[in-house]
């Protein structure tokens, strides 16, 4: 009764869009960092079609006129070695209710650059990352007045769910954070090994999160004591890719205010990005393969539903102009 009340919610709602608006986006660099490549999603009053982009098949318009204003933004945080369009089915379905969600490469840690992936300052500009891109979409982006800077939401996997964490106030654990700087000799570790744990950014603008399988390695019990937002947690059963589901429990266990937390049966890591293309399983089979019995795309109905049905809840309806 409840999925069939959700449901019910979302036809309602997508009266206000017909599909999703696409669009890329370049977030300038500024203060020694790079710029940041991305995509915006958004409701369009035309219908979609496909577009493929990369090894990836989208369901959208690209540069379709925005449709409606005072609308909620959900940034979204790629896992390690990830990028923007690794899950693009859960921004289409948000842009489809009338919400716009943004997605960024993290510099360095990405499928086509992992140059920095083993740096311990990719874990302190992550959330910088997040910042900077919330500070153009309500600034520089030319549609930036058609979104209500009160409703922000986050959306992250993996090291995303790290990052989505740390946004929302939760504090590295000094002695986890030790263990990862044996044997380096970066700035952060030095730091760390003084005894300061690195300046993290945090954005109270960001009022509702669903975090994914996060790498949980840097938190502890005391992490989360500054954790005062609603939170959807989604924990994989088999876990992958250096997320142990204990882990992800301890998390939900840790969270101060009791998350809806959610563990799919029969799931792995990285069953939480889209659906493969043909294309993609090819070129990346190790994060295609799902187990025996899963069904990733039948999953990912449920799972963008659930979103989406949090994301409305925290965060409200989209709202005409």
């Amino acid at each position: 009764m409840i999925r069939f009340a959700v449901a019910c919610l979302l036809c309602l709602v997508a009266s206000l869009a017909h599909g999703a608006g696409f669009q890329h986006i370049d977030v300038p660099a500024g203060d020694a960092l790079p710029p940041l490549k991305g995509a915006v999603w958004y409701p369009c009053a035309k219908a979609p079609s496909e577009v493929k982009i990369g090894l990836h098949v989208l369901s959208v318009t690209e540069d379709c006129p925005i449709a409606g204003g005072k609308l909620p933004l959900v940034v979204i945080s790629h896992g390690r070695g990830g990028e923007f369009l690794g899950h693009y089915d859960t921004a289409e379905a948000l842009a489809e209710v009338g919400f716009v969600a943004v997605a960024i490469n993290h510099p360095g840690d990405t499928a086509r650059d992992m140059s920095r992936t083993d740096d311990p300052s990719i874990f302190v500009e992550r959330p910088t990352d997040i910042k900077r891109t919330i500070d153009f979409m309500l600034g520089a982006w030319s549609d930036s007045a058609r979104i209500d800077p009160s409703r922000i939401g986050f959306f992250g996997f993996s090291r995303g769910g790290y990052t989505g964490l740390v946004e929302i106030g939760a504090e590295l654990s000094l002695g986890k954070t030790l263990r990862l700087c044996e044997g380096n000799a970066s700035p952060v570790c030095d730091q760390v090994r003084k005894g300061t744990p690195p300046e993290l950014v945090h954005d109270p603008r960001i009022k509702a999160a669903v975090i994914a399988d996060p790498l949980g390695i840097f938190f502890a019990a005391d992490s989360f004591r500054n954790v005062s937002v609603p939170v959807q947690l989604w924990g994989s059963e088999r876990g992958g890719d250096g997320v142990a589901p204990e882990s992800v429990r301890d998390i939900a266990g840790w969270l101060p205010m009791k998350p809806d937390f959610h563990v799919p049966p029969n799931s792995q890591h990285f069953d939480f990005l889209a659906p493969c293309s043909a294309d993609l399983a090819k070129k990346a089979p190790a994060i295609c393969v799902d187990a025996e019995g899963f069904d990733r795309a039948a999953f990912h109905k449920e799972f963008d539903t659930d979103v989406v049905a949090f994301f409305l809840k925290h965060l409200g309806e989209a709202r005409q102009q």
